[in-house]
Parts: C-alpha cells; sequence; structure tokens
C-alpha cells in the first residue's frame, strides 16, 4: 500500500500590515499580515491545521512579529 503524507509550517498572507521600525535591520518599511500555521497533508489534500498565529513580517530583511 502506498501512502503519501506531508507535515510541515505554511505562510498565507493576508494583506498589508503597519509600518513599524524593524528591530533586526533598523529600516523603518511597510511590514505584510501573514498567517502562520502547521498542516497535515494526505495525498497532497490539507486535513489538519493547528498553531495558528497571525505575524507581520518586515519587507526588507524578513525578520517576524506577532501581531
Amino acid at each position: 500500500m502506498l501512502f503519501f503524507f506531508g507535515y510541515g509550517s505554511k505562510r498565507r498572507q493576508l494583506g498589508a500590515g503597519g509600518v513599524h521600525t524593524c528591530p533586526r535591520c533598523h529600516n523603518t518599511s511597510q511590514w505584510a499580515r501573514m498567517r502562520q500555521y502547521n498542516q497535515l497533508t494526505v495525498f497532497f489534500v490539507p486535513v489538519l491545521r493547528w498553531k495558528r498565529v497571525t505575524v507581520e513580517q518586515c519587507g526588507i530583511c524578513g525578520q517576524t512579529a506577532a501581531a
């Protein structure tokens, strides 16, 4: 029996976030609001999703912070 499954962390972009100064690169820029979650797939179809968190990501260096 052949059984394909996968596990991983995914991010989905929700739109524009706020304008913040990044603690990592020290630039002021528009951040992107994203939803991050873990998911389990069976035969390439998402079955379970957990640990859903909304974060904002720096547009320059990619640093994330809780929204």
